[in-house]
């Protein structure tokens, strides 16, 4: 298979679910990780701005859920028909929904004001998310959508660390079985298990 070259920052969050990806499609590529003294140097290079950044069979990726979603397809990991299709963007975009209210806390500048609204969202806010989230993955035997693999479950599990970092909730695993069980079906996988064991440790 034609080289690729994968372009985001040196963490997980919204790059990762691509990395495992490729890997799992057995795709070789350039895990090109920009540190954040080179962004500005590489942000005009990009399509708008922003990574990730897929460069694949001369052409050039950019969105993460577009670029998830194209790997999908390519991968066979989409649903069996359009109704499958169509839950597996909704829940993708609700883990999306996740991360970015998470998101939007961790990163408030005014410590007072972040203390605040996470005492205020892990008391009301996460709890209905989360249980929601363990909800669809319990009426799916285990994955997000049609009780079979999906790209879907990949970025679930790309995301996974990022949330508990964003949510101060290294817990999860505990509070919810089913989340560390969906994660862990994907990352022991053989070739997404080969990409992980080689890859530079990280956090989030």
């Amino acid at each position: 298979m034609p080289a690729a070259v994968y372009h985001y920052f040196p963490v997980k969050a919204l790059g990762e679910p691509i990395r495992l990806l490729l890997s799992y499609g057995g795709q070789e590529f350039q895990d090109d990780r920009i540190p954040n003294d080179k962004w500005p140097e590489y942000k005009p290079k990009t399509p708008f701005g922003q990574m990730p950044v897929l460069e694949l069979n001369g052409k050039v990726y950019t969105q993460s859920v577009a670029i998830a979603r194209y790997l999908g397809r390519k991968y066979g990991l989409t649903g069996a028909d359009i109704e499958e299709d169509f839950l597996i963007d909704q829940y993708v975009d609700f883990l999306n929904d996740i991360r970015s209210k998470s998101a939007a806390v961790h990163y408030e500048t005014d410590a007072a004001l972040k203390a605040k609204k996470h005492e205020e969202n892990a008391k009301t806010l996460y709890p209905f998310l989360l249980q929601k989230l363990d909800e669809i993955i319990k009426q799916n035997n285990g994955y997000l959508v049609g009780g079979k693999l999906t790209w879907g479950d990949f970025v679930f599990t790309g995301l996974y660390d990022y949330l508990k970092v964003m949510m101060q909730a290294p817990d999860l695993d505990t509070k919810y079985p089913r989340f560390k069980k969906l994660y862990d079906t994907v990352q022991s996988l053989p070739k997404v298990k080969e990409y992980v064991a080689a890859a530079p440790p990280t956090e989030c």
